[in-house]
């Protein structure tokens, strides 16, 4: 089967090379969430972007993380088929999909979920609104940028494991619930699949076992996608949960922020649709 062949099964990632030499460091834990003034999370900006998996990635650079380089495909374009008796047929490109060895093509606006019965497009996520995308090399920029207050030996080398990563795209979705009372919001990152996939892992350990994350609920059919719960005190108005999952080169991350306690289900069934839209042959149309 050639890689432009639509599966059920993404390819798993392959094995690691050996760890380049990395600057040490140590994960800081992600800040107590504040809880609004209001009742409603919709009035403020949303949710931190990724708090734990930001610090998988970095604590990944520290511990010197092997880097796989991936070549990727070109999407292939599918031809539609046509009746008998109709005109000539001609080729239709596919909008968006998955082929056989993981990788996904297509538009970042086009794999994110879209907005569900239920909800309605939420407040944007910073800067980047609330439906966008950005291509390689505008988060390219937006790295440097961040970069600039690191010394310039760290600087050299965050560059470097970024490059190493082959960085494509990605895309940010916010949802709000009609009931005003839940803002979710979803990013697809798509980069190196080894690396994605390692991201996830480390993330998976780093909320779970070093007892700063309260254990989230379970992703059905999902077995690589795991969520765990923001520090918060029991008395808490507000509370925040983050899933985090790997889908061949697409790295997930959903953030939920909502009055406590949180619909837990309605927040897993929504994660559960993003990543069901990205699986083979899910996210094929």
């Amino acid at each position: 089967m050639n890689d432009d062949t639509v599966t059920t099964t993404a390819a798993a990632p392959g094995a690691s090379e050996p760890a380049p030499d990395a600057p040490a460091a140590e994960p800081v834990a992600p800040a107590m969430p504040v809880a609004p003034a209001g009742p409603s999370p919709a009035s403020r900006r949303l949710l931190r972007a990724g708090a734990a998996t930001a610090a998988a990635a970095l604590v990944g650079v520290a511990i010197g993380v092997g880097i796989i380089k991936t070549q990727y495909d070109d999407p292939a374009p599918a031809t539609a088929a046509a009746p008998s008796t109709g005109p000539t047929p001609t080729a239709t490109a596919t909008p968006y999909g998955a082929k056989s060895n993981g990788s996904h093509f297509g538009s970042m606006r086009d794999l994110l979920l879209p907005v569900p019965a239920g909800y309605q497009p939420g407040p944007d996520d910073g800067g980047y609104g609330n439906d966008s995308e950005q291509n390689g090399e505008q988060l390219a920029a937006e790295m440097d940028a961040d970069l600039q207050q690191l010394p310039k030996d760290k600087r050299d080398k965050m560059r470097s494991y970024w490059e190493s990563m082959h960085v494509k795209a990605s895309g940010v979705r916010t949802y709000l619930a009609d009931g005003n009372d839940l803002v979710i919001g979803m990013k697809v990152r798509q980069f190196n699949q080894q690396e994605v996939q390692r991201i996830n892992e480390y993330t998976a350990v780093f909320t779970g076992d070093t007892g700063l994350f309260r254990v989230g609920p379970a992703v059905p059919g999902h077995p690589e996608a795991h969520c765990y719960l923001m520090p918060a005190p029991p008395s808490a108005p507000i509370d925040y949960l983050e899933c985090s999952a790997a889908e061949g080169d697409l790295l997930v991350v959903m953030s939920a922020e909502g009055v406590a306690p949180l619909p837990k289900d309605r927040i897993v069934a929504l994660f559960t649709l993003q990543l069901d839209r990205l699986a083979s042959p899910g996210a094929s149309v």
